[in-house]
């Protein structure tokens, strides 16, 4: 396989990553990223000898509009869409994503994500939980895998799993965060997917956010400890009577310290904020405590 990543460059390099995959003939593109940086992509593909025509086929993750907002643009371009059954009626009408994403970012929504439109339903194709689907000699096995979103499937291909945000975080040399953003977030299911995972063996993991990692047993070991940690961290806190404030104040600040025992640059903080920002985290973990444990 060979296999390039383009960085997006969302607001800070090493935030979002767009995978493309050569093949015997048009080449695959794993994640769109959103429409604000479509620009990049396009440069991102140009400079690998690419334009959005030459692009045959799109597996997106998940539909969060950082994985997968220019999707419609690939698929006016051309492109087949791939994206699990649960996601795929908000990509042919995003009203109800549109809404619920406006919520989160209120005026910020328009200049973080971009435009949003609907891609056709015959652009569509629905990635269903141990697919093989072969593509020009490539083979894209399918594995559903909730806990991070309830439409989140991971693409395992040659040996590498490709796991937009149910594989983490991890930027460069830094730790291994969960993106735990409302409002699907379930401890258990993420757990059980993470355990899936291990059982495939893979030489290598791909995260949406950000590139190519080695050593697949300690990676995962990291995410399974630190989603326990956090878990049990809300928990506390929690107990204690503190408010939400109060507890994101505290989150922010135990990130931190997690940053200062990886002696580790501010640049680099700033990067995991823009792709797994710190006040998410607490608000899709407090309703988890909420919806699922209390």
């Amino acid at each position: 396989m060979k296999l390039h990543t383009i960085d997006l460059n969302f607001h800070a390099p090493n935030v979002i990553a767009s995978y493309l995959i050569e093949t015997a003939g048009a080449p695959i593109l794993i994640e769109t990223g959103p429409e604000s940086v479509f620009q990049n992509l396009l440069s991102g593909l140009k400079a690998l000898g690419y334009s959005a025509n030459d692009i045959g086929s799109v597996f997106v993750t998940h539909i969060h509009l950082d994985h997968a907002g220019s999707a419609w643009r690939l698929a006016e371009a051309g492109a087949d869409i791939f994206v699990h059954p649960r996601g795929a009626p908000h990509l042919m009408d995003p009203t109800k994503l549109i809404a619920s994403a406006r919520l989160i970012y209120r005026d910020k929504m328009d200049s973080l994500w971009g435009k949003i439109k609907p891609v056709t339903k015959e652009k569509i194709h629905l990635a269903e939980d141990g697919m093989c689907i072969k593509i020009d000699g490539a083979e894209i096995k399918i594995i559903d895998s909730p806990g991070h979103a309830s439409h989140h499937n991971v693409y395992f291909i040659d040996g590498t799993l490709f796991t937009g945000d149910i594989g983490g975080v991890c930027i460069k040399d830094g730790p291994v965060f969960p993106p735990t953003p409302p409002p699907d977030i379930n401890i258990e299911l993420w757990q059980e997917t993470i355990k899936k995972l291990r059982r495939l063996n893979p030489s290598a993991i791909c995260p949406t956010h950000f590139g190519v990692h080695n050593g697949v047993d300690r990676y995962l070991d990291e995410l399974d400890s630190r989603l326990t940690e956090w878990m049990q961290w809300i928990d506390a806190r929690m107990k204690e009577g503190k408010n939400d404030e109060e507890i994101a104040n505290e989150f922010n600040e135990m990130v931190r310290g997690v940053f200062r025992r990886f002696s580790l640059p501010d640049s680099l903080l700033k990067s995991y904020e823009a792709a797994d920002p710190s006040w998410m985290n607490v608000q899709g973990l407090l309703r988890y405590w909420r919806k699922f444990r209390s």
